[in-house]
């Protein structure tokens, strides 16, 4: 007979990017040493992923167990370029080490940290082999990072063998149904719909709906769903990133003006239809840069920005 999921709730809410929830709702009697250990991973990747990093780093000390010193790792590579590098070489090492390398806590934080790295055969080498949901999960993730949707679709088929109604799985369904397009952006709304009636509202959702939104083409609809999103966190990065999409949309552009000045992945900008659709790219983008430096966009718009100035200083 199956043993009840204590942390079910816990779990669920964290996947579903209930942050704030998981924490709040943490404190789940009768746990044995496992389930606590769980616990407490659950509670501080949460942390992580409201950008409480010092806290997990001051928190956690070194007699805790392996999984708790993972998420230790993956706060300090977070919190500043300057760790990255020394974060890097002590993950390296122990994931060389027999006693704790395969522990697949450790292995999943591999997979996320060299992932940010954009090194993906790396990130595979450690999460390849599977064992958890998470891992599972994490490699759909990568592989539709590598354009590899056809490798994304045989991970998720594993999860669906396991566990067909896993939250997690009925994730990966929806990113790589986001991924193939077409008839298949309707089924990845309506998984995302379904999550919104059944559980609480969070970022994760309504970006997630949003960009099936414009996928379809209904751009007000996925404005108002980021709106929600930004009232939730202000300086969500993904929220931010899609605001300046979307709001290029709804600005009917031309592609004249703003083409050489905000360049999102290939779609062109325009001079807006008047100033104040401008002045709203111009405030997602100041906040992106902001909050999330390093976040692609503002990659991607800072080298379109240099190749503006370029253009100009040439013909003048």
């Amino acid at each position: 007979m199956a043993t009840a999921d204590h942390l079910f709730g816990l779990r669920n809410n964290y996947y579903l990017g209930a942050y704030q929830a998981a924490i709040n709702n943490s404190d789940v009697p009768n746990l044995s040493q496992e389930d606590s250990v769980q616990r407490d991973c659950l509670v501080y990747a949460s942390y992580i992923a409201l950008g409480s990093y010092q806290l997990v780093i001051n928190e956690i000390d070194s007699s805790a167990p392996t999984s708790l010193q993972a998420l230790k790792l993956l706060a300090l590579y977070l919190i500043g370029p300057e760790n990255k590098q020394t974060t890097i070489s002590n993950l390296q090492e122990w994931l060389g080490d027999p006693a704790i390398g395969n522990n697949p806590v450790l292995r999943l934080i591999a997979g996320i940290i060299y992932m940010h790295e954009q090194d993906y055969n790396e990130a595979l080498k450690h999460t390849n082999a599977g064992g958890t949901m998470e891992l599972h999960s994490l490699n759909v993730q990568i592989y539709l990072k590598m354009h590899r949707s056809d490798y994304a679709e045989k991970q998720l088929k594993i999860m669906q063998q396991i566990d067909e109604d896993h939250t997690l799985t009925q994730l990966a369904n929806a990113w790589l149904n986001l991924a193939v397009g077409g008839s298949k952006i309707q089924e990845a709304y309506l998984i995302l719909q379904d999550f919104s009636e059944k559980y609480q509202m969070t970022g994760l959702i309504l970006n997630g709906k949003a960009v099936c939104c414009m996928h379809m083409g209904n751009f007000d609809e996925a404005e108002s769903l980021l709106l929600e999103a930004l009232n939730k966190d202000a300086k969500d990065a993904e929220t931010l990133a899609n605001l300046i999409v979307c709001s290029l949309h709804l600005g009917k552009p031309s592609s004249r003006y703003v083409s050489c000045y905000l360049r999102v992945q290939d779609i062109l900008a325009s001079d807006m239809a008047g100033c104040s659709m401008y002045m709203f790219i111009s405030c997602y983008l100041s906040q992106l840069k902001l909050s999330h430096p390093d976040h692609m966009l503002v990659n991607r718009t800072s080298a379109a920005e240099q190749s503006f100035d370029r253009a100009v200083q040439a013909v003048e």
